[in-house]
C-alpha cells in the first residue's frame, strides 16, 4: 500500500539502520561499546529517589544544565543536554545540513553521520582511513578548503577504528574549515583522556559532542551534551525540542558528575585491560590495531564468521565489521574490566585453536 503523502525524496532513498541489539539478554556483551559492569552506584539511588512529582511534571533543565555545564568546564550557555548523542546528531543536522549542500565524514565510522546528512538531503563526501588505519588528514585539508562542506564529522577517538587525532591534526582541520561546522564526537573521551571542550570560546565552527552511554554505563536511559560557543548553542537551542530529555535520565547523570570517581575508576580499569587484551591477542597471532577508545578492532582473517559464532553460543557478544571494510575478517571487541577479558580470552583461546569452533 502506498502512503498518501509520500516521504520527502531523501527519505525516501536512505536505506534503514539495523543495529543488531536484539536477543541480547543474559549474554556477555562486547559487540556494542557498552559499559559491561553496570552504571555508578549513585545512578541507581539516583533512579530509585525520583518523586511521583518529577515523574508527572515535565522536566526542568536549568539547575542541571548549570551543574552539568561546571562539569565539562564551561558555561550553562554553551551546553545543551539531548536525548543521547544520537538525538545531538540530528539538531546539529537539522541546524547546518542543507538539502544539495556537502557534509564531510571519513569512513569508517558511526554510520549516524550520514545518516542524519543524508536524512536532510545533504550529498555526502566520504573519504577513508587508508589500509593501515590511519586518518586522511592531508586531504580532508584539501576538501574542506576546496568545496568548504557545511559540516564535518569526526569522532575522536573514532568507532570502529579506535583512531585518535592529536591536538595538532584537530587545529589543522579547524584551521582550514573557514566555512565549515566541525563536529567533534568524544564519546569515548574517557578512555583516551583528551578533550577539545575548553577550545570552543576560541573556535566559533566547533561543537563538542559528549554522552554518559559509554563511561558511565547510561545507554539505556539517553542522555548527551553538546559544547559549543553561546552563539551556535544558542542557534541549536532554539531548534531543539524543549523536552527532549526525561527527569529520571537527568537525575542519572547529575549523580554521575556529582560523584565521577567510580566512572573514572571504570575507565582506568578497561585501559588497563584493553592492554592486556591486545598484548594476549597478539601473542595468539590476531592481528591488533591500536585504540584510544574502550574497544579493540581486530582482523581474524576467513575464520571471523566461524569465531564470532562460536563466541555468540558460549555467551559471549563481539560485532562484526565486516561491511565497513569490503572484506570478511574485521572484528570490534568491547572492553570491559579484566574479569570479563578473561571469560573472553579463555573463549578465544579454545576456538582459535585450527578446527575448532
Amino acid at each position: 500500500m502506498s502512503l498518501v503523502v509520500p516521504l520527502r525524496r531523501a527519505a525516501e532513498r536512505m536505506a534503514s539502520y539495523h543495529p543488531p541489539l536484539e536477543g541480547r539478554g543474559g549474554m556477555l556483551r562486547l559487540d556494542f561499546n557498552e559499559n559491561t559492569v553496570g552504571p555508578p552506584p549513585g545512578v541507581m539511588r539516583a533512579l530509585a529517589g525520583l518523586t511521583p512529582e518529577r515523574i508527572v511534571s515535565y522536566p526542568e533543565y536549568q539547575a542541571a544544565e548549570e551543574r552539568l555545564a561546571r562539569y565539562f568546564g564551561v558555561h550553562a550557555e554553551n551546553l545543551i543536554v539531548t536525548n543521547g548523542v544520537d538525538d545531538g546528531l540530528r539538531l546539529i543536522a537539522d541546524g547546518f545540513a542543507e538539502a544539495g549542500e556537502k557534509a564531510l565524514i571519513v569512513e569508517p565510522t558511526y554510520a549516524m553521520y550520514r545518516f542524519y546528512a543524508e536524512l536532510l538531503g545533504a550529498s555526502v563526501i566520504a573519504l577513508r582511513y587508508d589500509d593501515r588505519l590511519r586518518f586522511p588528514l592531508e586531504e580532508v585539508v584539501r576538501v574542506l578548503r576546496r568545496s568548504r562542506p557545511r559540516i564535518l564529522f569526526v569522532a575522536n577517538p573514532n568507532n570502529p577504528t579506535g583512531s585518535l587525532l592529536r591536538p595538532a591534526e584537530l587545529r589543522r582541520i579547524l584551521d582550514a574549515a573557514r566555512h565549515t561546522m566541525v563536529i567533534v564526537d568524544e564519546a569515548y573521551t574517557d578512555f583516551s583522556g583528551g578533550s577539545v571542550t575548553g577550545w570552543i570560546s576560541r573556535r566559533p565552527n566547533l561543537i563538542v559532542v559528549r554522552t554518559f552511554s559509554k563511561a558511565a554505563g547510561m545507554a539505556g536511559l539517553r542522555i548527551g551534551c553538546l559544547l559549543a560557543g553561546a552563539e551556535v548553542a544558542g542557534a541549536l537551542r532554539r531548534i531543539h525540542s524543549p523536552y527532549a530529555v526525561n527527569s529520571a535520565a537527568l537525575a542519572a547523570a547529575l549523580a554521575v558528575v556529582r560523584h565521577p570517581a567510580p566512572v573514572r575508576r571504570y575507565a582506568r580499569e578497561v585501559v588497563a585491560a584493553r592492554r592486556e587484551l591486545e598484548r594476549a591477542l597478539r601473542r595468539m597471532g590476531v592481528i591488533v590495531y591500536p585504540s584510544a577508545a574502550n574497544f579493540l578492532l581486530v582482523d581474524f582473517g576467513p575464520r571471523a564468521p566461524e569465531i564470532v559464532a562460536g563466541l555468540r553460543r558460549r555467551g559471549i557478544l563481539l560485532r562484526d565489521r565486516s561491511s565497513d571494510f569490503g572484506r570478511i575478517g574485521w572484528v570490534r571487541i568491547t572492553v570491559g574490566p579484566r574479569a570479563h577479558l578473561r571469560t573472553l580470552l579463555r573463549a578465544m583461546e579454545e576456538l582459535w585453536k585450527p578446527g575448532r569452533s
